[in-house]
Formats: structure tokens, C-alpha cells, sequence
């Protein structure tokens, strides 16, 4: 028996997964059928949830050279200011999927994750033990891979979906969208074709240049039927579109890449089916806004990847890997939801103007705003606690506050970055006394003691890997509430085997 996972597609949901498990010490394989790291991935934008699941592992240093932030975000089209002293998060960036993609692949395979490309899954058997995954090279030959879990990262078309039977009903609706990169003069462009434009007609362009002589479309017309699926697109539908939107010719001379793209609403009836695991597009997919497609795919692969490892390692309590699917379900709808109802906003353009602005009047409020901003870039999620009066921060994501320590600073993601749970006391250990709770988990939760921040409302909070919050307190001390978290999120001692980080104690004076 083997512990590897086996990871199928090289998608941002299938790359983080495979950094995740490569950080935890997990042998992992990731097989794509594509020989090459794709240049016709269509995603343009990280949301500010993906930014901080990133940075928590170090990766956003580099990516964000040459990103470019966003100075509002929107619902529908209905534009908002994002930043301001109130909301300690970031914007969105603008940020090529490919360029993600080859962060991550590189990544990866620093951390040992093996890579197995230009190979097809055909089949999976699934037993109590593992899976075996049938595997079809570029050649025709077949081979077998043995692993204790198979994930499924492999798109809105998921073989490993379809092969475990597990539905993905939605809503098909009429549409007609184009995305790629084309070969233009930049001198041809036009004001019209530079930036997000909504449009009159309910539909909308985007347009950026990339490069001399290269230019990253996309268009999106709402009750527009499309041609059909076996006639390929061209300049010529291309141009058509583009000028049925901004009113102006776009002059490109050849294509990169070009395809047509679907408004699909579906979201997989399970995310987990014994040792099989769905996640990004296999197991939720809708309209590409506020950078929700790549954000919630990244955010399955964060939940997924720290419980596989512990329960590959001996350190996962019991029904640890049932809460992936009882946590990551509800968010792949609600995200589903909440782009369906910015697609309504558009279109019918005529109908919807009216509720477009008494929209876009609700968003002066302040409350109304960050509502919508939290949802629409993923801040709003809050994993269900089954502890009674649970503290308000359980379940949230922490700001990505910057901390002082006795060792000097840091901050929330710096802390992060080995993956291990963190139980923060932000008294400088003068008033919350909890190390004694955490006796005996010293190799998978990291003591800190920091002085307070008025951008965490607590005294004390325990973080598990994926830098959600398992337990809070303020000046109450409540260590029957933590006790349980721990018990919830950690092994006890006596199921742990294997090797592990040291835990790091950082002290106040």
C-alpha cells in the first residue's frame, strides 16, 4: 500500500493542492493529460481571499511583480470602492493565469511533487485501501497508478466526476462569450477596447495588452446564441462581437489562442466520495467573476490538502477529511449563487436598470459595501462551528495583520508559512495562560505570544493550517473551548507517527 495522492489536472486548484501536500512531507503525483503548461488558460484576476491563501505560503512575493491591483471591485457591474482604512485587505489583481500556474508548477516540484505529463486518465477503481487510477499515454500505451487518495482538479468536464457517478446539475443559459489573446498593433487600439467595460446591451468587453504586438480579450454577450460547437471561432467572430459591444473594429491581424467560453451554473452533489476528492472547476463551476473561479478552486485545494496529510501522517482525529466536503460544498454554492445573481444584474439590460441602481445606491453604505465585497472576493466565508457560543471570529480568516513579538516582527502569513496550526495569545502570555492545553501537540500547533492589534478582536485564537479560526476568546478564558478545538482539528499525541516540524515558541518580555 502506498500513501502517495494522486492529483488529476494542472489547474490552480490541482497545482495548489500539489504545493500543499508537498509542504506537509506528502508523496504526491499530479497527471495532465496536456505535454505542455498551458498558454490558452483563461483566468485574468486573483481576489483578495486568493491573495492571502497565497501569501500564507510565501508565494505572492514574486507573483505580484507586474500584477496589476484593481482600484474598485464590483456586483454585476455595479462598481465599488474596495480600499480603505476600515478593510485591511487587498484589492484584486489583475494577474494572468498562466503566470499563476507556473508559480505554483515550480513550486511544486521544488517540494518533490512528481509531475506526469501527457498522460490521459481513462479509469479509476476505488477500493477501502486506495485507488487505482488506468492511465493512456500520447503513444496508446496504458499503464495502472496505485495511490491511498485520488483528487479530482481536472475541470468542468472532470473525468474523475463522471467516473464516480457524481451528479453536477445546474443551469445551461444562452450565451455567447469569447476569450484569448490576439496579435494587434497596439497603435490600432481604440479607448474602447483598454480595460472592463460594461455595456449598455447588458454584455461586456474586456481588453488588455500583454505585450507588444499581443492583446488578452474577452467578450461576454448575455441571450446571444452562439455559433455552433463544431464551427471553430475566427477573427471574423471575434471582430463581430467586439464591435456589437464597444461600437469600435478591433484591427488584430492573428491569433494566439481563441475559444469560446460557456455561462454554466453547476455545483457536484458530493466533493467527496470515499478516497475520492473533487475540487476547483470538477466540483463547482459558474461565470467568471471577481477572479471566483480560481479564488474558490485555490481555496478547496488550501481545506483539502493539510487533512489529507494528516490523515497520511497519523495525526488527523476522527472524521477529520469528512469536513472538506461539509465545509467546501456550501462555499462552491454560495459562490454559484451570488454570480448568478450579478448575471441577473446584466441582463435583460432594459429590465434590470432599475434594480441596477437602487444597487448601485445601497453601496454607499458602508455595511451594504463590505457585505458585498466580502462576498464577492470570499472574505464572507465562515466554516460552522459546533461549539456553543462559539466567538464571532471562529470559522473567519484572520486580516493579514502585522504582529510585534519578543523575537521582533512578523505578521498573520509569516506565521503560516510551515502549514501548522498557531494558537496566538495577543496578551504577550501576561493574561491567557493556555500553553498548558496544548501539551503533547507541540510538533502541530506553534505557540505565539504577540502584543495586541486592534485589527484581531480577541486575546486569543487558535489557527488551524489553512489559517482559518478554530477557537477565540477575549478576556474571558476559555480553556474547555480550546480543549475541544484541539481535539476537533489536532491528533492526540498517542496517534502521531512520523516526523514533524518543531514547534517555535516566540515570547514577550
Amino acid at each position: 500500500m502506498t500513501d502517495k495522492v494522486i492529483i488529476a489536472g494542472a489547474g490552480p486548484a490541482g497545482l495548489m493542492l500539489a504545493c500543499e501536500l508537498g509542504l506537509f512531507g506528502v508523496d504526491a503525483v499530479v497527471v495532465e493529460r496536456t505535454p505542455e503548461p498551458r498558454i490558452d488558460a483563461p483566468g485574468v484576476a486573483v481576489n483578495a481571499t486568493t491573495i492571502e491563501l497565497l501569501d500564507q505560503r510565501g508565494l505572492m512575493d514574486e507573483l505580484r511583480e507586474g500584477a496589476f491591483p484593481l482600484p474598485t471591485e464590483h456586483f454585476g457591474f455595479v462598481f465599488m470602492e474596495s480600499a480603505n482604512p476600515g478593510r485591511p485587505h487587498e484589492n484584486t489583481l489583475l494577474l494572468l493565469q498562466q503566470r499563476l500556474e507556473t508559480r505554483l508548477e515550480k513550486r511544486a516540484r521544488e517540494l518533490g511533487v512528481e509531475f506526469r505529463r501527457g498522460v490521459e486518465l481513462t479509469g479509476i477503481r476505488p477500493d477501502e485501501d486506495g485507488v487505482t487510477v488506468e492511465l493512456r499515454g500520447a503513444d496508446g500505451a496504458t499503464e495502472e497508478l496505485r495511490g491511498s487518495y485520488l483528487v479530482g482538479c481536472d475541470g468542468r468536464e472532470s473525468v474523475v466526476r463522471t467516473l464516480s457517478g457524481i451528479e453536477f446539475e445546474g443551469v445551461d443559459a444562452v450565451f455567447h462569450g469569447i476569450v484569448g489573446e490576439v496579435e494587434i498593433e497596439h497603435s490600432e487600439l481604440q479607448a474602447e477596447h483598454i480595460g472592463v467595460h460594461h455595456r449598455p446591451t447588458g454584455g461586456h468587453f474586456l481588453g488588455a495588452p500583454l505585450e507588444p504586438g499581443l492583446f488578452r480579450v474577452m467578450s461576454a454577450e448575455f441571450g446571444y446564441e452562439p455559433p455552433a460547437d463544431d464551427v471553430p471561432v475566427d477573427l471574423e467572430e471575434l471582430r463581430e462581437a467586439t464591435v456589437r459591444l464597444t461600437g469600435v473594429d478591433l484591427k488584430a491581424t492573428g491569433i494566439r489562442w481563441l475559444t469560446r467560453y460557456p455561462n454554466t451554473t453547476r455545483n457536484a452533489e458530493r466533493y467527496s466520495q470515499g478516497r475520492v476528492f473533487l475540487a476547483g472547476d470538477a466540483a463547482h463551476v459558474h461565470y467568471p467573476f471577481n477572479g471566483q473561479g480560481i479564488g474558490t478552486g485555490v481555496h478547496d485545494a488550501v481545506n483539502l490538502g493539510w487533512k489529507l496529510a494528516a490523515t497520511l501522517r497519523g495525526r488527523a482525529p476522527k472524521g477529520l477529511l469528512d469536513t472538506y466536503h461539509a465545509e467546501r460544498h456550501p462555499v462552491g454554492q454560495a459562490a454559484c449563487d451570488n454570480v448568478r445573481a450579478q448575471v441577473s444584474l446584466c441582463h435583460p439590460p432594459q429590465e434590470m436598470a432599475p434594480l441596477r441602481a437602487i444597487i448601485g445606491e445601497l453601496t454607499k453604505f458602508d455595511n451594504v459595501r463590505r457585505y458585498l465585497l466580502d462576498l464577492v472576493t470570499g472574505l464572507s466565508v465562515r466554516y460552522p462551528s459546533d461549539q456553543e457560543d462559539a466567538h464571532p471570529l471562529t470559522g473567519r480568516r484572520l486580516p493579514h495583520a502585522e504582529l510585534v513579538t519578543a523575537d521582533g516582527a512578523t505578521s498573520i502569513p509569516a506565521l503560516l508559512r510551515a502549514g501548522q496550526g498557531v494558537l496566538l495569545d495577543l496578551t504577550g502570555g501576561l493574561a491567557t495562560p493556555y500553553t498548558a492545553e496544548t501539551e503533547g501537540l507541540e510538533d502541530q500547533v506553534t505557540i505565539v505570544f504577540a502584543q495586541a492589534t486592534p485589527c484581531i478582536e480577541a486575546e486569543a485564537v487558535l489557527l488551524r493550517p489553512d489559517g482559518h479560526v478554530a477557537w477565540a476568546a477575549d478576556t474571558d478564558r476559555d480553556p474547555e473551548g480550546l480543549r475541544t478545538a484541539l481535539a476537533t482539528w489536532f491528533a492526540a499525541p498517542t496517534a502521531c507517527r512520523g516526523a514533524a516540524p518543531r514547534t517555535h515558541v516566540s515570547r514577550l518580555p
